[in-house]
């Protein structure tokens, strides 16, 4: 059963138009550059329309392993190949739910201690990024890229190094996310056992936004390691499927054209909130560059 006729899951001819605008989509981007704005995590505002953080998260993220789950089911049958599917393209989709069990379940609601409000704006530009992104890869799993043995059996090579590749940029990702994780916990730890000495009981209170830089591993040249360490992940995956997997490399390309001003961004307010001294040489995303 189709959501949206033609659209949800898309037609040959939709999925090649959807696939061919999402190229164009670091055109959108350049208004970050432009801007500090954006009104998610450590650089929330308060507003009475903002979605709880990890509410928000989950119900952003979500929808696009979702979109791809459904797209998955629906247009092999569809297309008569839901016996012939070659096993790589099932691994394919299997790694991208992988990283989404994480990202979109496991950080938010298990592992992060708190997460900040967000603007329904983000939300829904998450969204919107997430549906349309699943939608061009599901489509390629799917049916619309390779259906047949002979594209990977060349492959097995590239296919195995962009695992590894692919595997290195989730452990790193998910490794220097904890680094920033236990900013926060020790911070809750501090507290609980400044209560204690105290004598103060009851409900724990909650912990005011703390905000340090991880000294450790790659946080040592620059601020955001994890995104760096999720390109590399998207890299790997695009190297999985060849130069035709066109909408992986679609996404690496817009993940780093939309994290990169990000990043900037985020040096400039790391420099505003702790000192110009404190940040030191580090850069934002590439040591010594940017």
């Amino acid at each position: 059963m189709d959501i949206l006729q033609n659209w949800f899951p898309p037609s040959r001819e939709n999925w090649e138009l959807l696939t061919w605008a999402w190229q164009f989509f670091p055109l959108v981007t350049v208004i970050q550059w432009l801007t500090d704005f954006y009104p998610q995590g450590k650089t929330s505002i308060e507003s009475r329309f903002n979605v709880p953080g990890k509410i928000g998260w989950v119900t952003m993220e979500i929808p696009g392993p979702l979109t791809l789950m459904y797209t998955m089911w629906i247009l092999p049958p569809r297309l008569e190949i839901a016996q012939s599917l070659p096993w790589s393209n099932w691994i394919l989709a299997g790694m991208f739910l992988v990283h989404y069990s994480y990202r979109a379940v496991l950080a938010p609601l298990v592992l992060n201690p708190s997460m900040s409000p967000m603007h329904p704006l983000v939300w829904v530009s998450g969204l919107s990024f997430q549906i349309i992104n699943c939608l061009s890869i599901g489509g390629w799993l799917a049916g619309y890229g390779p259906t047949g043995e002979e594209y990977w059996a060349g492959r097995s090579g590239w296919f195995q190094l962009g695992a590894v590749i692919w595997a290195a940029g989730l452990l790193g990702n998910i490794y220097h996310d904890d680094l920033l994780r236990e900013v926060r916990r020790a911070a809750m730890r501090e507290q609980r056992q400044r209560e204690k000495e105290q004598g103060e009981t009851g409900k724990p209170r909650g912990v005011d936004k703390v905000y340090k830089m991880p000294q450790d591993s790659l946080f040592r040249f620059i601020l955001f390691p994890h995104y760096v360490c999720e390109w590399i992940e998207w890299t790997g995956y695009w190297i999985m499927g060849g130069r035709r997997f066109v909408p992986a490399r679609n996404f690496l390309v817009n993940e780093v054209a939309t994290m990169t001003p990000r990043a900037v961004s985020g040096k400039r307010w790391y420099v505003n909130r702790l000192g110009r001294k404190a940040v030191g040489r580090r850069t934002a995303v590439v040591p010594g560059l940017i």
